[in-house]
């Protein structure tokens, strides 16, 4: 697996955890941000280098900063739209292509290949405080609908994840802005039908599955991944 991150020391200590985890030569890293144009080539090449060959992608858009639709100016959208929006949608026009390109290989025939990408509930439905995310990640769900309807016939499957209240280092600053970071997550849990937050790696869980052939036949979805937080169908 190749993992990215705008920082170096980011995409260099994920890559040892999950070297500890599953073994020596498991995880590769990249310096990368998802609103270099050049991105895309440049972790297709190296995923290539190291192991030989592309599978699919796990794209994370990246959070996009609070506010509201009043207090966002030009020039946060702007910037948001060039990582958040455009980044992912140029990272997975150009996988896709080169998935496509691997499918149609003697080597790699018939492998298909599954990007994700991971957004959020603010695609089916606005969130509080978070004006940038109401705007740009309903958008992504499209897109995401539309690819799995543009390389559907290849193969290629294009799904979206909905993650609510994952336990990362993100909610928790999301969290602090409501107030003190653990009562706001012992409050919030309340709201959510399994009463608690999901675990990192119980999202990792449900991120591999979508990826792997297991879900041969899931493209074009959202998928929830929020404890029975979202209430919409």
């Amino acid at each position: 697996m190749l993992l990215s991150a705008p920082h170096e020391s980011t995409a260099a200590a994920a890559a040892a955890r999950l070297t500890r985890d599953a073994g020596p030569g498991a995880a590769g890293w990249a310096v990368v941000a998802n609103a270099d144009p050049t991105a895309p080539g440049r972790l297709i090449t190296a995923a290539r280098d190291r192991f030989g060959r592309l599978d699919g992608a796990l794209v994370s858009v990246g959070g996009s900063p609070g506010g509201t639709v009043a207090a966002t100016s030009d020039d946060a959208w702007r910037s948001a739209f060039e990582s958040v929006f455009l980044g992912a949608v140029r990272l997975a026009r150009v996988l896709a292509a080169s998935l496509a390109g691997a499918r149609d290989d003697e080597s790699l025939s018939g492998t298909g290949g599954s990007i994700a990408f991971v957004l959020a509930a603010s695609v089916r439905t606005p969130l509080p405080g978070l004006a940038i995310s109401n705007g740009l990640f309903p958008g992504l769900a499209g897109v995401v609908k539309t690819l799995a309807d543009e390389h559907g016939p290849s193969g290629i499957r294009i799904n979206g994840l909905l993650p609510v209240c994952v336990a990362t280092d993100r909610v928790r600053q999301l969290d602090a802005l409501l107030g003190d970071p653990d009562e706001v997550r012992a409050r919030l849990s309340q709201d959510i039908p399994l009463r608690r937050y999901g675990e990192p790696a119980e999202f990792g869980q449900a991120a591999a599955f979508v990826l792997s052939p297991a879900a041969s036949y899931i493209t074009g979805a959202m998928i929830p991944i929020d404890g029975g937080a979202i209430r919409s169908f």
